[in-house]
Formats: structure tokens, sequence, C-alpha cells
């Protein structure tokens, strides 16, 4: 993604955001006239994605419904996994509704603001400014949501600030969090299986997870010091949310009518 030249020697825009397709800064010169309006189809923007960010203040509510893995095993940040075996998201409707009564992840709510923080010129005290996605189909010319009231932002606007700043306070929290739990050496690859219908178990899915066994053999010492830096309970969730996995192959049959090895395999190209 290119770069944005800053805006009153503000943050830069570098490198990708995840679901972002034109990220801009938002500043009243270029979006005095703008706001959000609920698309027709409002998680649209998410119905092609497999897996998504978590927070580690989530994991509790994440746990009850997705299946939670780790990105890679140097850097563990958790995410929900949102699909299996194709570029669809399970969870958004052809409505483009998030379903409900299932959690929606942080990073959804977010959007389509993000948090940009520029550190370099001052790591003690970083600079912030607010992110918005314009190519998202919910900004348009006077929206519901202004997001700005004459010179200073809208209260709609504030609010979104105010969570952006807070997900931004989890998420280096979660940085933190993966940076001690990758000293414990206690993920794995590991490997999901599906039993269809009168059929065998078959792999569907390689991600990395905690491995029980190392787990259990930790020294007292090392299980004590996971237990004071609540790492502990996220790792227990992580476990507990892989009886998931089969309930998302459940729910991935019911949405696309499959039975049988069906269900393992991708979907008929349109």
């Amino acid at each position: 993604m290119s770069q944005t030249p800053p805006a009153a020697n503000g943050p830069q825009i570098q490198g990708q955001m995840f679901l972002f397709r034109n990220p801009q800064l938002l500043t009243r010169e270029k979006h005095g006239n703008l706001g959000v309006s609920r698309p027709e189809r409002p998680f649209a923007f998410a119905e092609q994605i497999r897996a998504v960010p978590l927070t580690v203040s989530e994991v509790a509510s994440a746990m009850k419904h997705f299946p939670i893995i780790f990105s890679d095993l140097e850097n563990p940040q958790p995410l929900a996994v949102l699909g299996l075996i194709d570029e669809q998201n399970i969870f958004v409707n052809d409505a483009g509704e998030w379903d409900e009564n299932v959690y929606v992840p942080g990073y959804l709510r977010r959007y389509p603001f993000a948090l940009a923080t520029d550190r370099e010129s001052d790591p003690q005290n970083p600079r912030m400014a607010i992110i918005v996605d314009e190519a998202y189909e919910g900004i348009q010319a006077g929206g519901d949501l202004p997001f700005f009231d004459g010179d200073q932002p809208s209260d709609a606007m504030k609010q979104a600030m105010e969570y952006c700043q807070q997900y931004e306070r989890d998420r280096m929290i979660t940085q933190n969090f993966a940076k001690t739990l990758a000293g414990y050496d206690l993920l794995a690859e590991q490997v999901a299986q599906f039993t269809p219908e009168g059929g065998q178990a078959q792999p569907f899915a390689k991600y990395n997870g905690v491995e029980e066994k190392r787990l259990n053999e930790l020294s007292d010492e090392k299980f004590l010091e996971l237990r004071k830096s609540n790492i502990l309970p996220i790792l227990h969730a992580q476990l507990m949310s892989m009886g998931n996995w089969r309930a998302l192959m459940d729910r991935r049959a019911r949405r696309f009518n499959l039975t049988g090895e069906a269900v393992l395999k991708p979907l008929p190209k349109a």
C-alpha cells in the first residue's frame, strides 16, 4: 500500500492494514461533509475472510463460538477462525449480516476506523490520528452519523475514537502476551480432523495451538510464572475452543447444504 503524506505533520500510513482497501487519515478538510450510514450489506467487507485477529481481552467471549488459534510460533497472536476450506466467512450470511447471538470480534466492530500511531518522533508520547477506510460502502455525504460537527469531531466520531484508543491499548497488551508466550515453547503445529457420516477421519486444517502435554509437564516454577502473568486462563480457553472445530464444520454443511464427503471439499466455482 502506498504511503500517504501526513496531515499537519501527523502520523503516516505505512504497510498493509487487514481488510482496509483505501485507508486515509480522517481530516475535516477532506471528510468534513461525510459520515457513516448502515449499508445494505453491513458485513460484506468481512464475508471472504477465514480468520480475524483477537485481543486477549476477547478470548473468553470468542472461545464460545470460534476455534482460537495462533498466527505463528515466533509471534503467537490469537486469531478467531471464521471459515474453513474456502475463502468464506461462515458467520456472515447471504444478506451480508452477522449471524445473531454470535460474538463479533473487536477488529470488525472497529471497522472502518483504526488508529495511526507515530512513535518515531516521540516514543514516550506518541501522536495518534484516526484512519478511515474510504472504500467502505457505508461512507457517504450527509451520512446518518457524521464525522464532524462544525470544526470538531461529532459525538459519534468521539465514541469511535475512544473505542479505537481502547482497542489499541488491548492490542499492545496482546503483543506483550505473544512475546511472553513465545518464550515458553508451549505451542506446536496441529491438525484438525473431521469424520463425515459413514466415512473415516480426514484432516482439513493445520493450525498453531497449545500442546497440552507440554503445558502439563511444566515445572512448578514455570507454571506459577504463567499463572502470575495471567496467561494461563488464555491457554485453557484456547484448548477449550477446539471443540468448536466440529461446530464450525457443521455450520458450513448447513450453510451450503453439504453432506458426506462434500463437507470436506471446496465449494463449486460460480
